[in-house]
């Protein structure tokens, strides 16, 4: 592939993200186009760029789910390429398709290579070919209820009952008995109709107490695949991640070699391009099994750049545009320890239900070690309509007592007021006893649930305290103590 520069570059999505792709473009001299809906407008993504974009439309499908609506305002700001971020569009073959039809560049793999491993059946069947272990299941094409109960009792109960496309938790149930298997079923695939537009279901083995292990892997379009080692991302609450780290804690050196190797062995049977994670499910005999590919950037990116020095969308432009990967893998390390955590805004006391309201308070942190994403300034409004999440909260440390110790003092100075988020949370679940030993599984929250569950009112109150304090300082305070971040890495990138 011919190497051809990215001059300008439309990225198709919001908050934290956008503002994160901004940061390394300025020092790659790489001008910017974002996109905003109405809504969003004092969000900080919303004037990022060098050229800032309204959507038209109030819908999600009218505005960042637009295909035709984001190629459009590329074309007309000049941009040659476009990064679809994570969520939304980035794992939608069609989008992909849509802009290299368009003679633009996508930041991502080819469609082809999201359609084969954004089927979960089909990715599932892949590996099983290719020698990689796979969960015990079914992922036929039969769905009918027969025949997902004859599946069930071959394979055991609890089952899991997952949609096969899509992801973030939803069309997914575990099962405990045959009694629920119908109803189970049932919901699944009416939830997975409405996420994804796609009804069919998988069965697999559920296991207890599992570790979510994924891979960073990396391939340029010369034919290079390297992997750039793993995180632990067990700590989970509706199957949605809540703490992620790097290196995954107390892993045998064998079983990570291995991940790594089936990792690599999957990025290069399919021909892969740019980021992706392969993502397992290890047992607790230590054994593993794939789970799903994601492919594109992930959430959890920061923690992997931590730990190897590596500017993860650097590296995605520098791919897209032809140019090998600057390194073999004999070339990266893993250095140090990084953990992050994802303030939502949603209470983590009522079965983490979503909040919404606006950022009175929002202080982040600046502290030797803390990296802080964020896609909301003091003052704006977090909307139901979209990811709860509000920031991630990322530390090192040489040892990951450090890292912990180091992300525990940011959560601890993190001023947040005027909505419920779970920060207190992640303060208790950083500093218990469990966390600090690296007992980690996908189980961990139910299973601490009484040590993580706040004094009464204790999180509230201490907002409220918060509030007051900051909003009255405020008042005939400096101004300037008052300017937060949205982006504020190790390297000294800020894009405010």
């Amino acid at each position: 592939m011919k190497s051809t520069p990215i001059k300008r570059l439309l990225i198709a999505n919001r908050g934290e993200i956008v503002c994160r792709i901004v940061a390394t473009c300025r020092v790659m001299g790489i001008e910017t186009v974002t996109v905003f809906a109405a809504d969003d407008s004092a969000l900080p993504h919303a004037s990022a760029g060098d050229f800032n974009c309204l959507l038209e439309g109030g819908a999600l499908s009218e505005t960042y789910l637009n295909i035709a609506q984001l190629i459009a305002v590329a074309k007309k700001t000049k941009a040659d390429a476009i990064h679809p971020g994570y969520g939304f569009l980035s794992e939608n073959a069609g989008f992909a398709e849509a802009v290299a039809k368009a003679g633009l560049v996508f930041v991502g793999p080819p469609a082809k290579v999201i359609a084969q491993m954004g089927d979960k059946a089909a990715s599932r069947q892949l590996c099983e070919s290719i020698g990689v272990p796979v969960i015990p299941g079914y992922d036929g094409s039969k769905q009918d209820e027969a025949v997902f109960v004859k599946a069930a009792r071959a394979i055991g109960f609890p089952v899991l009952v997952k949609a096969s496309a899509g992801g973030g938790g939803k069309g997914m149930r575990v099962v405990e008995r045959e009694a629920d298997l119908a109803a189970a079923l049932k919901a699944a695939r009416a939830e997975a109709e409405s996420a994804f537009g796609n009804g069919r279901l998988l069965l697999e083995k559920y296991l207890v107490q599992p570790r979510h292990i994924e891979v960073q892997v990396f391939s340029d379009t010369q034919g290079r695949h390297v992997h750039l080692f793993e995180r632990e991302c067990s700590i989970q609450r509706r199957h949605q991640k809540v703490i992620e780290e790097a290196p995954a804690p107390h892993l045998p050196t064998a079983t990570q070699a291995r991940l790594h190797q089936a990792a690599v062995t999957i990025a290069s049977h399919i021909g892969y391009v740019g980021a992706g994670t392969v993502e397992f499910i290890l047992d607790a005999r230590g054994e593993f099994y794939f789970l799903e590919m994601n492919t594109r950037l992930q959430v959890e990116h920061p923690v992997t750049e931590m730990v190897t020095g590596l500017d993860l969308v650097r590296l995605q432009l520098e791919v897209a545009a032809g140019r090998p990967l600057p390194f073999s893998q004999k070339d990266v390390v893993c250095k140090g320890h990084a953990i992050e955590a994802r303030l939502y805004a949603e209470d983590a006391a009522k079965g983490f239900l979503p909040a919404a309201g606006t950022l009175q308070v929002f202080r982040v942190p600046s502290l030797p070690g803390v990296r802080v994403e964020n896609g909301y300034h003091e003052g704006n409004t977090v909307s139901s309509r979209y990811d709860p999440m509000i920031a991630k909260i990322a530390a090192f440390g040489q040892r990951r007592e450090d890292a912990r110790a180091n992300l525990a003092q940011a959560l601890a100075q993190l001023l947040v007021a005027g909505i419920t988020t779970n920060r207190g949370f992640l303060s208790r679940l950083v500093e218990s006893e469990a966390f600090r030993k690296g007992e980690t599984a996908t189980d961990f929250i139910t299973r601490h649930a009484a040590q993580l569950a706040p004094p009464d009112y204790a999180d509230d109150l201490l907002a409220q305290a918060v509030a007051a304090h900051v909003l009255g300082d405020a008042a005939g305070g400096d101004a300037s103590t008052q300017e937060i971040s949205a982006w504020t890495s190790l390297a000294g990138f800020r894009c405010s």
